[in-house]
């Protein structure tokens, strides 16, 4: 019954959305990739944001369910953390089924009266956890613009494809369906993004931090400011211009990469390179996705405890390895859904902990594998802790950590660190 319910649903939603954008013609742009999805499309909302009517899709809903709310209408915060992903089953039964029949009204009253105040871009996320679900969510709406953050050589969900080329191909029909006069935006770092530039008939352009790139990124820097991590800053090259870049309260290259990303699409919005810097000083990422606060006994935690590939886990390392801190502490669990690829991804991230991490905390059956190739390379015994579950890894983090320590919090979405983040934030 329930799979029927979802089934008509979800019919309802996408044939709702088709309408909604056969009326309104809203310019779509559409993000996907293996990591920084979410940040680019924050990144893209507040450059263009300032000078253009925008809605970007809100929470983490990026599949057939979750796509058309931010084309129907926008919803509050509380009302999509009701269909959010990891909402536990039946919790608020009543709140959900009548936040849908509202979304659908909503629809269909926006469809009958025009309105007037109708966002002119709309910034939407796409996901693909298996083969075919970028297809049916570019049925729901076809972007005029696709960027692709990055997917690395171990993406996340490979699990369910074939293997890394295999998730690539799906992360690309984003691109081939653009028109001529389309946009395809990539990451010029990530050589399995860059393969893709001849898949689409669109305009390329490449963002990144290596030489050819055509916006740019050099001299990045996680800025420290009497002693205290303030930011990010860097410069952008674009068009033998360059304009200096400067976030505060965001940390790590992952997002200056949103950034760059989001200046290229405010590019071909025709928003000049000062304009998107100053728009840029707005930006900040969502929630457990590299966010730094104050913990207890005077330490500070960086939360990336939302979700994991090995590509975000990579580069979390290298933010808490370049931000200052008495200690570095590395609370880090499992990374789901790599399949084959499971224990080379977690030894990997165990041999990079090892080089700098004064203590480590593994999470989950996987996060054993983080454990032991930390200690094989070098990390004493002694500094390392291993749990199943967060629950039982809360009282010991609170217990380890000390004055001074900047503590990393980061693993896939199921292993609930975000519990390990909240226990030891400050109040």
């Amino acid at each position: 019954m329930k799979s029927l319910f979802t089934s008509i649903l979800r019919w309802k939603l996408k044939k709702l959305a088709q309408f909604m954008v056969l009326r309104y013609r809203p310019g779509i742009v559409g993000v996907t990739g293996s990591a920084g999805k979410t940040s680019t499309k924050l990144a893209i909302a507040a450059v263009l944001g300032p000078s253009r009517r925008t809605r970007f899709s809100r929470g983490n809903l990026n599949s057939e369910l979750g796509l058309p709310l931010a084309i129907i209408g926008d919803f509050t915060d509380d009302e999509i953390n009701l269909v959010s992903h990891g909402t536990p089953p039946g919790t608020k039964r009543f709140r959900k089924a009548f936040f849908w029949i509202k979304v659908i009204m909503t629809g269909v009253f926006n469809l009958i009266r025009r309105k007037k105040d109708y966002p002119e871009i709309l910034v939407l996320e796409y996901g693909a956890d298996k083969p075919g679900d970028l297809r049916k969510l570019i049925e729901i709406a076809r972007p005029n613009i696709a960027i692709i953050t990055a997917i690395g050589d171990i993406p996340v969900h490979v699990e369910f494809f074939s293997g890394p080329e295999d998730v690539a191909r799906e992360k690309a029909k984003l691109i081939e369906q653009l028109p001529s006069a389309g946009f395809a935006v990539l990451n010029y770092d990530d050589d399995a993004v860059l393969e893709l530039k001849d898949r689409t008939r669109a305009h390329v352009i490449t963002f990144g931090f290596q030489k050819g790139a055509e916006l740019r990124l050099v001299n990045f820097e996680n800025r420290i400011e009497n002693g205290k991590a303030a930011g990010v800053s860097f410069k952008m090259e674009y068009g033998g211009s360059s304009i200096p870049v400067k976030i505060d309260d965001v940390f790590g290259k992952v997002q200056a990469y949103a950034a760059g990303a989001a200046a290229a699409v405010g590019l071909i919005f025709g928003i000049n390179m000062v304009k998107i810097a100053e728009a840029l000083k707005a930006y900040r990422p969502a929630p457990g996705r590299m966010t730094l606060f104050p913990g207890v006994k005077g330490t500070m935690v960086i939360d990336s405890s939302y979700n994991a590939s090995p590509l975000a886990m990579h580069a979390a390392l290298d933010t808490l390895r370049d931000l200052p801190g008495k200690r570095k502490v590395a609370v880090l669990g499992d990374m789901r859904e790599l399949g084959e690829y499971m224990m080379e991804a977690h030894e990997r991230v165990g041999r990079i902990a090892s080089q700098f991490v004064n203590v480590l905390v593994t999470v989950g059956p996987a996060g054993k594998l983080i454990a032991e190739a930390a200690k094989k390379h070098g990390l004493p015994k002694r500094n390392i802790q291993s749990f199943d579950t967060a629950d039982e890894a809360v009282d010991a983090v609170e217990g380890i950590i000390k004055k001074g320590d900047l503590i990393l919090v980061k693993g896939s979405h199921s292993m609930e660190l975000d519990k390990v983040a909240e226990a030891i934030r400050a109040v």
